[in-house]
């Protein structure tokens, strides 16, 4: 079978599995929310609500049904891509909250992923040329410690230092409160607006709206990116190693070629072959660092949101956020097996 057969099966059989890895998450997150102390009721209502006003809501709401009932309505939703309504958040629906609440994570998280590559490479790199150094050993020692760190004790520590002691960053905000948030591009009577701060004040011509928002988004990005950068020093550092060991490596230092191009113009290019690999794991760890890095700054992000309801027990909200989370991850996954195929003709399938 040759390799681009291969490869289309195995594209078929990964977008295949992927409905079946979604029912999965959502049939585990839906039972798990059941399990759980405490009722949407009672959070609605209060505790001391009288028992009939909480039937009542409990019947509006569809919670006396069956748990099998409940579990096939809400899958019967979601096949028709209705995520449901919110029980917290006067009757908004769950793709709205989405829309309202993503963008905010979106942008937090391509700024940590930059702050993270940029970080990770270039201290693999500086690790892996100077092998048995203090280089050398400082690379191991940052990779073990941002692995080991606790990104929310991280987040609170870089908050007292730089945000309570020296005042160089905002406290807990996306954006002043004080300011209207830039809008984005005016094309006629219609504004487009990608709901990223950075991106719509640039696109509106505001350099004072986008180093505002560059400003506050700092120190939250720069908690997450320094811990994820980890993940991409180890790989960089281990493969640019074994790279630099190569015979054709050798034959390039034999012919007289500088180190200097050796490294970046041929090792480099492809010890970063197995970063396009980890990309699609670091989404998943990425999404979930999110989480705790919006709940440690206060961030007005989807995570942020998820968190608000699941102590609410905002059944509807946690599923949809959840499943939205589990589909990304999923999808990009996919997306990166695909193009790691692409680039490394190695890979058989």
């Amino acid at each position: 079978m040759s390799r681009s057969r291969a490869l289309q099966y195995y594209i078929a059989a990964r977008l295949l599995l992927a409905p079946l890895m979604l029912w999965t998450i959502t049939t585990v997150v839906f039972l798990l929310l059941r399990a759980t102390p405490g009722d949407p009721v009672d959070v609605i209502l209060g505790p001391r609500a009288p028992e009939s006003a909480k039937t009542v809501l409990r019947e509006q709401l569809g919670l006396q049904l069956p748990l099998w009932q409940q579990y096939f309505d809400y899958m019967g939703d979601l096949f028709r891509l209705d995520l449901g309504t919110s029980l917290t958040s006067r009757g908004q629906t769950v793709w709205t909250i989405i829309q309202q609440y993503f963008p905010a994570t979106v942008e937090l998280s391509l700024c940590s992923m930059v702050i993270a590559l940029i970080l990770g490479i270039g201290v693999g790199v500086l690790s892996a040329s100077r092998p048995g150094t203090a280089l050398d050993a400082g690379g191991r020692l940052f990779g073990i410690i941002t692995y080991a760190v606790p990104l929310f004790w991280l987040g609170l520590l870089l908050q007292l230092v730089f945000s309570v002691q020296l005042k160089w960053f905002p406290l807990g905000t996306r954006f002043p409160a004080s300011l209207s948030p830039p809008e984005g591009l005016r094309l006629g009577g219609y504004i487009v607006s990608t709901g990223l701060y950075t991106v719509d004040s640039l696109l509106s011509g505001n350099l004072g709206a986008f180093f505002t928002s560059l400003h506050h988004l700092a120190l939250p990005s720069l908690t997450l990116g320094i811990l994820l950068s980890g993940i991409f020093e180890r790989i960089v550092r281990v493969n640019l190693r074994q790279t630099l060991r190569a015979d054709y490596v050798e034959a390039a230092r034999a012919r007289g070629i500088p180190e200097r191009r050796i490294m970046f113009a041929h090792a480099l290019k492809n010890a970063l072959i197995p970063v396009i690999t980890i990309l699609g794991l670091t989404l998943a760890a990425m999404l979930g660092g999110a989480i705790l890095t919006e709940v440690t700054f206060s961030w007005a992000g989807l995570g942020s949101r998820l968190y608000e309801a699941i102590n609410l027990r905002d059944y509807p909200t946690v599923q949809g956020i959840v499943v939205f989370f589990a589909a990304i991850v999923v999808l990009s996954s996919i997306a990166i097996d695909i193009l790691n195929a692409y680039v490394d003709p190695r890979i058989r399938y």
